[in-house]
């Protein structure tokens, strides 16, 4: 079979996270079959599943924060009874004695700590750099000489261990994955569906869980099965404030005084499935969530089931019929708005958000209107078959022919640096500062639409100029044993372009040589 480099690369960076270095080989088997090294990863049964040592599940994980905030709280309890005796005593008491309450003053400022400023400030030997913002900023918080030595650094309590552990499996997956398209298309689901590690303790320690337990078993299933596994998963109800909706005329309603919180309900219409212009109004907003009140998940004394877990709260949910969209819902409990759910997910005008969606994402920012609608039939054909949808795209001219003018987003540069640099992360601490800094961390985009997937977000010239410092630090680390030429071959061979060549055979050193490899069109665009 003839080799097609164009196509290579095509198959490495619109579908994948790019070429692997060392003698993985990646770049000579796409140019041989491109479609089927795109399509080897998903005949793998299971292949989206995330299983690793020490992850668990979300049940496992609320009991161990709320076990943790109860830790919290008794030190806490401690340290004010003994307050009075300190004061009696003087100012001279033990720096350290104070160090648990410190630690646990901010449930939430301790866990946004490894998603903004570090501990991820010990990158280990061979790993990438850790950004420079992240560095500076870690800097700056260190007292000067004239001031008392710093104590020393806590260790990390259970919310930033789960998340820097489920940090680690994702990106250890995408590093060592052969094509990465799998990881393409759970990263892009859990964009779609995403929440905000920001949004307090719950958030942050459920975040990787979510995305094990909602969107992975799903990508390549059924649209209408992910969307059922989302709503109702704990981190979801959690950020978008479910669990605080009480229909206003059931028994928690009245006698709480309280009413709808309608914010899951616009989301999933909005940004979920409808999308903006799909056909709903306002009144269908409120009708949906009426018809999902009593959706929440057992709290830490487990009066409605298991700390963490999905339950429907009958005393919570709005009694009554239910009118959404033209169609009636008997009151059935919580089968009224799983049969709500199921319709919308089946509704045509989901069918064409989904597929535009889709097409925007891979082939191009203004995506082809042809391509757009062979994909909306084919969901609508197949009960929202993800895996048909997925095999449309890939056996579409237009997903091949198309230019390669989309820049990857921080996420992907970072992995693809270090796939291409064969560096497998031991600490996420590098990966996470460096996406921290570039804008996109890690499961915390900054409200329920996600993050950006156009040009115009990841193209600015400051973000450019982000991307080249972190390229540059990263070089200078590993630069000087790579050869930068040898590395083009493995990134795009014969499709490489003839100035990218020139570019990095003129540089004065190899680590620039390597840094402009890594800014290259080549390694950038897909």
């Amino acid at each position: 079979m003839a080799r097609d480099p164009q196509a290579a690369l095509v198959a490495l960076n619109r579908f994948g996270l790019g070429a692997r270095g060392g003698a993985s080989g990646d770049f000579t088997s796409a140019a041989s079959d491109p479609r089927g090294f795109v399509k080897s990863e998903l005949g793998r049964a299971s292949g989206a599943l995330l299983e690793a040592p020490g992850l668990q599940s979300t049940q496992a994980l609320a009991e161990a924060v709320f076990a943790y905030q109860d830790e919290v709280k008794r030190a806490r309890e401690m340290a004010k009874s003994a307050a009075p005796a300190a004061d009696a005593v003087g100012p001279q008491s033990s720096p350290t004695a104070a160090s648990p309450q410190q630690r646990g003053l901010s449930l939430n400022k301790v866990a946004n700590n490894i998603g903004n400023v570090a501990p991820e400030t010990k990158p280990a030997d061979g790993n990438m750099s850790m950004a420079p913002e992240a560095a500076q900023s870690n800097a700056g918080m260190q007292p000067n000489a004239a001031k008392p030595a710093p104590q020393p650094q806590q260790p990390l309590n259970v919310i930033q261990k789960t998340y820097r552990a489920e940090a680690l499996a994702r990106l250890q997956r995408a590093v060592l994955a052969d094509c990465g398209f799998t990881e393409r298309l759970v990263a892009f689901w859990s964009n779609h569906f995403c929440i905000s590690a920001n949004k307090g303790e719950l958030a942050r320690i459920w975040a990787g869980a979510f995305e094990r337990e909602a969107i992975r078993p799903h990508v390549f299933g059924r649209f209408a099965d992910m969307v059922k596994a989302v709503e109702q998963h704990p981190a979801m109800l959690f950020f978008l404030d479910n669990q605080q909706s009480l229909g206003p005329d059931s028994r928690a309603g009245q006698n709480r005084k309280r009413g709808l919180n309608e914010n899951l309900a616009r989301e999933i219409m909005e940004l979920h499935t409808l999308g903006v212009g799909g056909g709903y109004t306002q009144e269908d907003v409120t009708t949906l969530a009426r018809i999902i009140t009593g959706w929440t998940f057992a709290g830490r004394q487990g009066k409605l089931g298991a700390p963490g877990e999905f339950v429907f709260n009958a005393n919570a949910h709005q009694p009554g019929p239910q009118t959404l969209l033209g169609k009636v819902y008997q009151d059935d409990g919580l089968a009224q708005g799983e049969a709500a759910l199921a319709d919308i997910a089946h509704h045509p005008s989901t069918a064409k958000f989904i597929a535009t969606k889709f097409v925007r994402h891979f082939i191009a920012d203004d995506p082809p209107p042809a391509l757009v609608a062979r994909l909306e039939t084919v969901f609508k054909r197949t009960d929202g078959d993800l895996k048909a949808l997925t095999l449309a795209l890939i056996d579409s001219d237009e997903a091949w022919s198309a230019p390669l003018t989309k820049m990857r987003n921080p996420y992907e540069f970072v992995v693809a640096s270090g796939r291409l640099l064969a560096r497998v992360p031991e600490d996420p601490g590098p990966y996470l500062g460096a996406l921290n800094a570039l804008g996109q961390p890690l499961w915390t985009p900054a409200g329920p639409n996600g993050f950006p997937d156009t040009n115009a977000a990841w193209a600015a010239p400051e973000g450019l100029k982000l991307r080249l410092d972190i390229a540059a630090q990263l070089s200078s680390k590993v630069g000087n044993t790579i050869d930068a030429r040898e590395l083009l071959e493995l990134v795009a061979a014969d499709a490489a372009s003839s100035e990218t060549r020139r570019t990095i055979e003129r540089a004065e050193s190899r680590q620039q040589a390597l840094a402009l490899l890594l800014m290259s069109p080549e390694f950038q665009r897909r």
